[in-house]
């Protein structure tokens, strides 16, 4: 059975390593991934469930939609190249439709309360530039490498902030250059990044989703939908906030835009290292971070090439055959 979208790019993953060994037999590495997948099988949350989330919130996930939990999700990223364990992550979401290509990271930041009275004094241009300048360090950065760099286009959507609900969201543009000459890549495809924040008493929820920019139209509803799906717990809502006892982040609202370009490296540069050191393509699941599709493309483009592809990748997304899990 083929795969599509996000399993197309899983089982891509998988069978990149065994160019010019097809018909042997089953290696251990592919033992150890039909093992991630058929974990991650078994622990899906499959929607409409309600998930919660640490301490803090609950999660509406939707018919149609998975919730990963932990470890499995870790697994699950490991497995696409991002090594490492997330605790702020409770899970990833991801859609049970074979065509769809997107998934979500759910993490939980504690950073403290986070006041909103800078909304008002946003520059989105110099937003902009800043976020431009903390690329341009990244590159600078990967250059030395020998790595692919980033430029940012511009806003696909300029931040927008809800008062009333503590939301927030934006979505930037970019395309992948050479480091050093600053010149697009023949492949380069656009991408979009979009980023959806729901502020609370401790801190932030935050879930993004990467994707080509010509689906930005068809993703925002998905990303507005998990923003309305979040349910922060009793005493736990921002609404809570104890001026007396709570403890305050450094920084407003406007922080959580470029923030990400604050961070010379990050993870994405240390997925393209992995990338460059093994040959292999990897797809690098942090939030904020645009380049992440490049490898999910290339995946794709792979297993199309594919004559087939492994079948267990599927059982997350059909239906389910055995009990996924206790509904919360």
């Amino acid at each position: 059975m083929r795969l599509r979208g996000w399993m197309a790019a899983a089982a891509a993953l998988m069978l990149l390593p065994l160019a010019g060994a097809a018909g042997a037999a089953t290696t251990k590495a592919e033992a150890e991934q039909r093992q991630v997948w058929d974990d991650v099988a078994r622990a899906a949350l499959k929607g409409p469930v309600d998930v919660r989330l640490l301490d803090e919130a609950v999660l509406h996930v939707p018919a149609g939609e998975v919730f990963v939990p932990q470890p499995q999700a870790d697994k699950l990223l490991n497995l696409f190249g991002n090594p490492g364990r997330n605790p702020d992550m409770p899970g990833l979401l991801l859609p049970r439709d074979p065509k769809a290509s997107w998934y979500m990271p759910v993490r939980f930041h504690n950073t403290g309360y986070i006041r909103d009275d800078d909304v008002g004094t946003w520059n989105a241009d110099e937003m902009l530039r800043v976020y431009r300048d903390g690329t341009e360090a990244q590159n600078r950065e990967r250059a030395r490498q020998g790595l692919p760099g980033l430029v940012v286009e511009g806003w696909s959507e300029p931040p927008r902030y809800d008062a009333a609900r503590q939301r927030l969201v934006w979505a930037m543009t970019s395309r992948q250059v050479d480091a050093r000459t600053g010149d697009a890549r023949p492949d380069a495809e656009r991408l979009v990044n979009y980023n959806a924040f729901a502020l609370g008493r401790d801190g932030y929820v935050s879930m993004n989703l990467v994707a080509k920019a010509d689906d930005l139209a068809a993703l925002r509803p998905v990303a507005e939908q998990q923003l309305a799906a979040l349910e922060y717990n009793p005493g736990k809502r921002y609404a809570d906030f104890n001026a007396g006892t709570d403890r305050i982040a450094g920084f407003g609202v406007g922080a959580l835009v470029v923030d990400v370009a604050a961070h010379p490296l990050g993870v994405t540069a240390r997925a393209l290292a992995y990338f460059a050191q093994s040959g292999r393509l990897v797809l690098a699941g942090a939030a904020g971070l645009a380049v992440a599709l490049v490898a999910a493309i290339a995946f794709a483009r792979a297993a199309r090439r594919a004559a087939a592809a492994p079948a267990f990748s599927n059982t997350v997304a059909e239906p389910p055959s055995v009990d996924a899990g206790p509904r919360h």
